[in-house]
């Protein structure tokens, strides 16, 4: 069983929060979910959204989409983003509760830290749905949205390894691993995805990691940040690639592919094949350049649009429909989830794998 903990275009336009409203086609009573909720509530209620910080245009568009959509269901949107920290969240997760929300969905800065507060929340009646990443160490959370995040990490890997065969047909190749931060449950989620395909590769040799920094808490990348993911790249090239030819990197996300791709331009060294996430429209064009070698559609919309549809199902006191009962152990329970598929993005793909996306379509024409 595995245990599952993600990373906003600056703008949307009307069309996003349409769709954000539709609801997916379904059972009305699919799934073995939790029981909250089940005798529903008034439509016009409180809905509590506790993002954490903007470290991706990801976060920024569902922030724009859970307003749009839940107000235009109806409800009434709390919409908020904790770029103060763990701290802040707590604090506004309390004042959603205090105000009444019927259901809290949480986007957390650190899965394991809110403990106090989804307590607070299950004891005031709300239910509780963990929002890309999983609530960590605590019983009081229902349910589970999220891309399939294991996959994600077994397409960025096996990314990596066509992209690296692509420019040389024969390794060995010469690589580095870089992963998020330690404090989202998904960093070692994707982790540990790719190294699902990578290692089989490292022990037979055909992969080299120069540097010798294998582990997850070698590769971290505090707070998601691309300056630490530059830092670090300065110091592998300045160390390790003196003589060595640096043929790929594992980047867990667009924002951090970025950062790695600019350390090694200003090194003066050849780029490398270098993965992401998250479909940021600066990655997409630079994938279109030829430059970062892939990333991965997690359409916001789609993740948003099914949050939106547990709310709607919780209030007319439905179990909302769940596709995954078994993986997302918490370490104190397993989660009920609905799982939505990633898809892999590179330059033979990049210009049909967004025509639906009212950003990134446009731009890949």
């Amino acid at each position: 069983m595995r245990m599952f903990g993600k990373t906003g275009k600056a703008a949307a336009v009307a069309a996003i929060a349409a769709l954000a409203l539709t609801g997916c086609g379904r059972a009305d009573n699919s799934g073995s979910g939790s029981s909250s909720g089940a005798s529903g509530f008034p439509q016009n209620s409180d809905i509590g959204v506790a993002l954490p910080q903007k470290t991706s245009e990801n976060w920024v568009l569902a922030e724009k989409l859970f307003n749009d959509g839940l107000n235009g269901a109806g409800f009434k949107a709390d919409v908020q983003f904790a770029n103060g920290g763990v701290s802040e969240q707590q604090n506004q997760i309390s004042a959603m509760i205090t105000k009444g929300a019927k259901v809290i969905i949480v986007g957390a800065i650190d899965g394991a830290q809110l403990g106090t507060q989804l307590k607070q929340a299950k004891d005031s009646g709300a239910t509780v749905i963990a929002y890309d990443r999983l609530l960590l160490n605590t019983p009081d959370v229902d349910y589970y949205v999220a891309y399939d995040n294991y996959k994600v990490g077994v397409l960025q890997g096996q990314a990596l390894l066509d992209g690296l065969k692509s420019k040389k047909p024969n390794g060995p190749y010469n690589i580095e691993l870089f992963a998020g931060s330690p404090d989202d449950a998904n960093a070692k989620v994707f982790f540990d995805g790719a190294m699902s395909v990578l290692q089989p590769k490292i022990d037979d040799k055909t992969l080299n990691v120069v540097s010798g920094q294998k582990s997850f808490e070698q590769a971290v990348t505090q707070g998601w940040k691309a300056e630490n993911a530059q830092k670090r790249m300065d110091t592998l090239l300045a160390g390790s690639y003196t003589s060595a030819s640096l043929d790929g990197v594992l980047s867990p996300n667009d924002t951090l592919a970025r950062a790695i791709l600019t350390s090694v331009k200003a090194a003066g060294k050849p780029l490398p094949i270098v993965t992401g996430q998250d479909s940021e429209v600066e990655s997409v064009k630079s994938i279109l350049a030829g430059e970062q070698y892939s990333t991965i559609n997690k359409d916001t919309r789609k993740l948003v649009e099914h949050a939106i549809t547990m709310v709607k199902d919780l209030q007319a006191g439905k179990t909302p429909e769940i596709n995954d009962d078994k993986s997302y152990n918490n370490k104190v329970k397993t989660v009920p989830a609905y799982l939505l598929p990633p898809v892999i993005v590179t330059k033979d793909n990049v210009k049909t794998a967004y025509v639906d996306d009212p950003i990134l379509g446009p731009i890949t024409k």
